[in-house]
Parts: structure tokens; sequence; C-alpha cells
């Protein structure tokens, strides 16, 4: 039986909870860009992707990219959700010698699939994989989620008009819009608006959703479940540190490092227990 949208919103403030105490024990930064993309990669690994914890490099599985490697940790603290490894290493967070870098080294986990946070590089990477199991005729699916800010880069539009002349309608990109790059509106920094016009006049079959409603953004992976002809973009709308409110569409988050006093306010807003 597949979770409820109620679980998947229970476990995604957990979730929250854990990268916050990370970024806090790890002195790492990037915790706003971690929180607006919670809710999306909690409802890729309980519901869509078809992954083995016990076989995490099986050959058929599907395959997640997180692109914007600065976020690292909300996958982390997820593929603990899914018991890939224990709950005990995310207390080592960025710190030196853990097995849990700042941003992800291949393999340095079970389910880390490749190293992420150069950004433009990793749609590029997703669609490798997918070329390859097109030729193989294997029915792995492949998912990457990109920054917003990432799309202002041209290696980007280079794989985006590359997947739909090789009909790899296993691809599936999410667009994790939440509005703010490093130093400012990703809007104020480069027009990406219409950026759902922009995918579908490239050859992609296009979503727009709220990123953060587990039922529309469940409704979404069910529909794109069935049989596709274009590789998939999903435009999801977000809020930088989604979850927290001192922390929603604060780019000052982009960098500040959580103190005790703050972790603890977060745990009670949460209702973590």
């Amino acid at each position: 039986m597949k979770p409820t949208s109620q679980l998947i919103s229970d476990i995604a403030k957990k979730i929250r909870y854990e990268i916050t105490k990370m970024s806090h024990l790890g002195e790492a930064a990037h915790l706003g860009s971690s929180l607006s993309c919670v809710d999306l990669i909690v409802a890729l690994y309980h519901v869509f992707l078809k992954i083995e914890p016990s076989k995490p490099f099986d050959r058929l599985r599907d395959r997640f990219i997180l692109s914007k490697g600065h976020a690292i940790s909300s996958l982390y603290a997820v593929l603990v959700s899914r018991d890939f490894f224990s709950e005990d290493l995310l207390a080592t967070f960025n710190q030196d010698g853990s097995s849990l870098p700042e941003h992800p080294s291949p393999n340095c986990m079970p389910g880390v699939e490749v190293a992420t946070g150069s950004l433009g590089h990793e749609l590029s990477i997703g669609i490798g994989h997918a070329l390859a199991s097109k030729i193989l005729t294997e029915p792995d699916k492949v998912v990457v989620l990109l920054s917003d800010g990432e799309c202002n880069e041209g290696t980007v539009w280079e794989a985006a008009l590359f997947a739909p002349a090789k009909n790899l309608n296993n691809l599936i990109a999410i667009i994790d819009f939440n509005k703010w790059q490093a130093t400012g509106r990703s809007e104020e920094t480069m027009t990406l608006s219409p950026l759902k016009n922009k995918w579908e006049s490239f050859g992609w079959q296009t979503y727009e959703i709220d990123g953060h409603n587990i039922d529309e953004i469940l409704d979404t992976f069910n529909k794109i479940s069935k049989k596709q002809e274009k590789p998939i973009a999903i435009i999801a709308h977000t809020i930088k540190g989604k979850g927290i409110s001192f922390m929603e569409d604060d780019n000052n988050w982009h960098y500040r490092i959580p103190t005790q006093e703050e972790l603890l306010k977060v745990k009670n807003e949460l209702g973590i227990i």
C-alpha cells in the first residue's frame, strides 16, 4: 500500500527538522535551498521511484539525481527515511572524515548516484542514463531535480534540446522554482518566465504545480507513470525555507547557520517530539 498524502506530510516535517539539525551540527549553509525541495524528494522516494534500499545498485533501479547538490542534506535525510543507511550518520554531516559531505561525491553513501553541485551538468548526466536505458530497452526512469537558478546555464538548454530529439520519454526533470538564487531573486538575475512555455517549446511534456501540495505532487506523478511520448518537465513552484516560518522566503538562509536556540524553535514549530 502506498503512503497517504498525510503520511508524506508527516515524514516531510521530520525531514525538515533533521536537515535543520544537520545544518546546525555541521555548520553547513544552504538550509533554505534544502527546505524548498523536501516535499518533492519525500514524494519521489516514498511513492514514485522504483528502488530497493537493500539493493541500491540494482541495474534496473530508477535513478534520482539531485542536480542542486548544495541541497544534499535533504536527500541524505530522505534516504535515511527509506532505510538506505543509519540515521546516526546524519549527525556527522559536513564533518571531517564523514561519508556525508556538504556536496556529494559518487556513491559516498548508498543511493547517491553522482557528484553534484557544479550546476548545469547533471541534466546531461541524467540524459546519459536515460539514453542507455532506451538503447538496452530497460524499464527504469531517470529523475533529475534542478534549481531555478541553474536554468541560467546554457548547458541545461543544450540538454533540453537533446532529450526530445532522442525521444527520452523515460526522463523527468523537476525544477525547484523557489524564486531565489545565491544573491538575489531569480527573475531579477535573468528572466526565466514563462518557464513552462520555454520547456514546452523545447519539446518537453510540461506540468506546472505547487511543489508543496502533496496531493498535487502525487497526482502529477500518477499522470506521468503512464506511457509518455516525450521527456517530462515539472515546474514546481516552491518557497525557499518552506515549513519554518522565520526562514520562509528569506534568502539569508542560503548562507546562515541555525543556532541552538533556533533549532529548538524549529523543533517546537514542527511539533517534533
